[in-house]
């Protein structure tokens, strides 16, 4: 029995237009902080679980990749920056053609009128420093469509995970 046979013309035009398609390209996701230790940090903790990432120091930064680069699907900031600090970068997000973009916070500095700010600014999720790196994976692959449960950290990969804390001068 072949394809013809079950298949109307129609369903075999539409399955052969989704097998056609071009792949799409990955996402990936944009660390704004102002800490280069910071957003490197976060970007290899991302980068060993196979998450392409993309950083900016500043808001300004961040605001010119996020119109530039399409790809970019979910936004990870922090809340103290200088000029364009993260409530006004989200805000600006907020208002732009990008305004859906998933977005999550994570600040060493925070209290509940931030927080509250930043809920009502529609986040995914306001983290504290010391990350749980287990529960940032979890939430960035849950909001890019990735698998959504977290695989054990092999003991390998335990090793060399850096801890998401500043260290003290």
């Amino acid at each position: 029995m072949s394809d013809h046979d079950i298949l109307s013309d129609a369903e075999r035009e539409a399955l052969s237009a989704v097998m056609l398609e071009p792949d799409l390209p990955p996402q990936r996701v944009l660390i704004v902080d102002d800490d280069k230790d910071a957003r490197e940090l976060l970007s290899e903790i991302l980068a060993l679980d196979g998450i392409r990432c993309l950083t900016a120091a500043s808001g300004e930064t961040a605001l010119k990749m996020l119109a530039e680069k399409p790809a970019i699907g979910l936004v990870i900031t922090d809340l103290r920056m200088g000029h364009i600090d993260g409530l006004d970068l989200i805000r600006r997000v907020r208002e732009s053609e990008r305004a859906a973009m998933p977005i999550i916070i994570v600040s060493g500095d925070a209290d509940v009128k931030d927080a509250i700010a930043a809920m009502h600014l529609s986040v995914v999720d306001f983290l504290l420093k010391p990350i749980d790196s287990g529960q940032l994976l979890a939430l960035v692959k849950h909001e890019l469509g990735m698998e959504s449960e977290v695989r054990p950290v092999s003991a390998a990969r335990s090793h060399r995970e850096p801890h998401l804390q500043k260290k003290k001068p």
